[in-house]
């Protein structure tokens, strides 16, 4: 089938003086089944998230246990404290740039990450952007709701004296610690389920406080050390020469990795957003500076532990669990709910809920897709899931890393080099309009994204131990062995040949696109 191309200016709908797109009513079919009231663009009236909004959302998700302990896994590689949050910062200042570059989109539109997917890959192409990110969210939300039930099972065992941690075991733990992680997730679905403007008030109260929660234990540790203790003059073993940039790249694309995700569901957010300034400097304020701040927060901290405790302590569930302080354990128990909350909610709930509705759109709605989320968190049995390492870092997060950094060269190529930031509201939501392609699939993202994901993959490996065994599922040479040297910068590539590819496939539309942004006609059945 010849792809569809329709040409013409976008007359169903009308920009604000701020550049802020809307739709006229009746732009598209009531009944297409390609839209509900969760896809549908969020109107101008409608879109209020301020700078602190989009600030206050990155603090509370960036404040998280997991990203507490990235700086102890850096330090493990030998890096020195200051080397491991030159890396956090870097990285952080990277990913924030497609960050920006996707989130455009949403103040100016109002659509969430599948709609505007389906400007490149096609109205039902989009799919598999959205698939494989719903995959990796449903995974992180069970994962991260195990862990913050567990943080909340060891703090209340302390209050307890033990006595949890000696209750009756079902499946092997504890029958105490399944009713942590059972709450704990009722609680996240019920926040959920009330709403995205209810999530942006829980966001903006929780930033606050989870701040005051690091703060409180940095003192804390601060007085009973007198002091930080020798982590801060421990050397780097890799120093700055040949020894360090080996190490140094595959962990920056790992810290890149670590909010990768976000890069592509931004515009979930930032759809609500009231201009781009806000969104712009909201994620600009809120990420980067955070994410460093709060690793040197757990570097200073963990070195406090190491001088009160002769251990370093990442850990600030097991090390708030060192205090026989009743009010402290209940403080710390608070701080943990809130943290793991706001960040597991925002980052690991509401793109799912977003991409299982853009599945089937008349039988799914955002509420609908938040349950689906929560009910396969458990059902991906997040316990065993995060006991094999090997699995989940090696296999899923490693390879669908890879594979969304394609996605992403995609989307900011389409949108930024092929389309201009113009899109066509209407037909995003109407088949054959000018994003149906053919019967709607864009075969060239398609095309382009199979490559850059097996440029960005194919080279996937194991390393061995002390004793020559293997770490991980695949060939210590990699999948496709020439293709090695790519796999510790994955995202990247993948980011880059999709880009490129996608650019120089989509070259006939791109100068549809440019005639018509300049008033030229063109004919349609020229592009194929």
């Amino acid at each position: 089938m010849t792809d569809t191309v329709p040409t013409g200016p976008p007359i169903s709908q009308s920009a604000d003086t701020d550049g802020r797109i809307e739709l006229s009513p009746g732009a598209f079919p009531a009944d297409s089944p390609f839209a509900n009231e969760d896809l549908r663009p969020v109107p101008v009236s409608e879109r209020k998230w301020t700078t602190y909004n989009f600030a206050a959302l990155w603090i509370s998700m960036a404040h998280c246990i997991p990203s507490w302990t990235l700086a102890s896994g850096l330090v493990a590689l030998g890096m020195d404290w200051k080397q491991a949050v030159f890396t956090i910062a870097l990285a952080n200042i990277i990913v924030l740039l497609p960050m920006l570059a996707t989130g455009h989109a949403g103040p100016k539109y109002g659509i969430p990450f599948p709609v505007l997917a389906r400007a490149s890959f096609g109205l039902r192409g989009a799919n598999i952007p959205a698939l494989i990110r719903a995959a990796v969210a449903c995974g992180w939300f069970g994962i991260q709701t195990w862990i913050g039930g567990s943080g909340i099972f060891a703090l209340g065992s302390k209050l307890t004296g033990g006595e949890w941690e000696n209750a009756g075991k079902i499946a092997g733990n504890p029958w105490p610690l399944w009713l942590c992680f059972l709450l704990f997730w009722a609680l996240q679905i019920a926040i959920i389920y009330r709403g995205m403007d209810f999530l942006r008030h829980f966001e903006n109260w929780a930033a606050p406080v989870v701040i005051v929660g690091a703060f409180a234990l940095l003192i804390w540790i601060a007085v009973k050390a007198d002091g930080f203790g020798a982590l801060l003059d421990q050397p780097s073993k890799l120093g700055w020469g040949a020894d360090f940039w080996p190490v140094f790249f595959p962990s920056l694309m790992g810290m890149i990795g670590f909010w990768a995700t976000l890069s592509l569901n931004i515009p979930d957010f930032t759809r609500f957003g009231a201009s781009q300034k806000a969104q712009t400097w909201g994620q600009s304020l809120g990420l980067p500076t955070t994410m460093t701040l709060f690793a040197i927060l757990a570097v200073l901290v963990t070195s406090g532990s190491e001088a009160v405790y002769g251990e370093a302590i990442w850990d600030p569930v097991a090390l708030a669990a060192k205090t026989d302080n009743a009010f402290g354990l209940l403080f710390a128990l608070f701080i943990v709910l809130i943290a793991t909350i706001s960040v597991n909610i925002a980052a690991n709930v509401v793109s799912p809920a977003y991409d299982l509705s853009n599945l089937a759109p008349k039988f799914i709605n955002f509420r609908t897709g938040a349950l689906i989320t929560g009910v396969i968190g458990i059902l991906i049995f997040p316990w065993k899931l995060i006991s094999t390492p090997e699995f989940y870092i090696f296999t899923w997060l490693g390879v669908v890393g890879g594979l969304l950094g394609t996605v992403a060269g995609i989307l900011i190529a389409d949108y930024w080099i092929i389309r201009r930031t113009v899109l066509h509201l209407a037909d995003l939501y109407t088949p054959g309009g000018r994003y149906w392609y053919s019967n709607g699939w864009n075969w060239r993202a398609v095309l382009a994204f199979a490559v850059g994901g097996v440029l960005a993959v194919g080279g996937s490996y194991s390393n061995v131990d002390a004793k020559g065994a293997k770490l991980g599922p695949f060939p210590t040479d990699g999948l496709i062995p020439f293709l090695k040297p790519l796999a510790d910068y994955g995202w990247a590539i993948g980011l880059a040949s999709s880009l490129v590819l996608y650019v120089a496939l989509m070259a006939p539309f791109a100068r549809v696109e440019s005639a018509e942004r300049e008033g030229r006609t063109v004919k349609a059945d020229q592009v194929v």
